[in-house]
């Protein structure tokens, strides 16, 4: 397990450099960072001493290694709109996004995996059949559509959830978080619930899909023969073994809600990464926009290889392999 881990480690930090690339080249050739940030008014002088400064006079190769030596330190350079360290930036704006994803993927794991299982034993069921029709509005309707509709129901009609915002946040420690305000629990319902929707209704599908077929096999039969209860076979031994691609996929989905949660944050204007990311977009904010995706690659990374390690514990098999190859070794020698 050990060598597999480091392999792992390997081939995510080569994704990483990669994604480091990436955020240099932007960084680098798109527009004139010297321009940027001396502005239109700066003599020429004034521009060839802050490019010195910066190291743009560098050779590209000497450039790219103090750019991933900085970016390993956390240290992004300024923001050319705001003229503040791009770390502190983020720092500020990583709670709220935290927060908001993981309301969203609890939400959407509790919430279809429970009524995946249920679509599974009641496969022909009008329940059933309801959930997975209703289940079609999270695939069919885009996300922004789902957080307009909620808008208009809770917040326009009815008038008991905030449109937008975080609410009222406290300070806990080094982190700032709504969910210990009854004002930041309201505004984190309808934006949660978006996110959520992003995935419900595929881990509804899947764990229903998976749960159909581990319980049609051979070794839950023989279980249901040896006089096991029924709990223990839907979970100890059906749950488990249709739980193993439902890691991976929510394992990967959690990276994407975090990419892609930027649709959710500009509908309700929640001040996470995100809608910092879009709002550098905006404005042309290239360091912001390079230090997030270098940040939000090594989300990638690091979930990726957190759900390699989970299948060890999942899988038996997985264990059983590397000891199984060792003592065939010998013997077939």
């Amino acid at each position: 397990m050990a060598a597999f881990i480091v392999r792992r480690i390997g081939e995510g930090l080569a994704t990483i450099l990669v994604v480091a690339l990436i955020a240099f080249a932007l960084f680098r050739y798109v527009g004139d960072p010297v321009m940027s940030i001396a502005g239109p008014d700066a003599t020429q002088s004034d521009r060839d001493e802050l490019r010195e400064q910066l190291g743009l006079n560098d050779a590209v190769p000497v450039q790219f290694i103090r750019f991933v030596a900085h970016a390993a330190q956390g240290d992004f350079g300024f923001s050319y709109r705001s003229a503040r360290p791009v770390s502190g930036l983020l720092a500020e704006r990583l709670p709220a996004t935290i927060e908001l994803v993981a309301v969203g993927a609890t939400l959407s794991l509790l919430l279809g995996t429970g009524l995946g299982i249920v679509v599974a034993l009641k496969r022909k069921s009008a329940l059933a059949r309801s959930i997975l029709t209703v289940s079609l509005f999270g695939v069919c309707l885009p996300t922004f559509v789902n957080g307009i509709v909620l808008i208009y129901l809770f917040s326009v009609t009815l008038h008991w959830l905030p449109s937008f915002g975080r609410g009222e946040v406290v300070p806990v420690g080094g982190w700032t978080t709504g969910l210990a305000t009854w004002s930041g629990l309201r505004s984190l319902i309808m934006p949660g619930i978006t996110l959520a929707l992003f995935q419900l209704a595929m881990l509804i599908r899947l764990v229903s899909s998976e749960m159909t077929d581990v319980m049609q096999t051979d070794f839950i039969r023989f279980c249901r023969a040896r006089g096991l209860r029924r709990g223990s076979i839907l979970f100890r031994h059906g749950l488990r073994n249709a739980m193993m691609p439902v890691v991976t996929v929510v394992g990967l989905n959690i990276g994407s809600v975090i990419a892609f949660s930027a649709i959710t944050e500009t509908v309700f204007q929640w001040p996470g990464m995100s809608l910092l990311f879009i709002d550098s977009v905006r404005f042309g904010d290239i360091p912001v926009m390079a230090a997030y995706l270098v940040l939000v690659a090594t989300v990638f990374v690091l979930i990726n290889l957190t759900v390699d390690i989970l299948y060890f514990f999942i899988d038996p098999r997985l264990r059983l392999a590397p000891a199984t190859a060792a003592a065939q070794g010998p013997a077939n020698g």
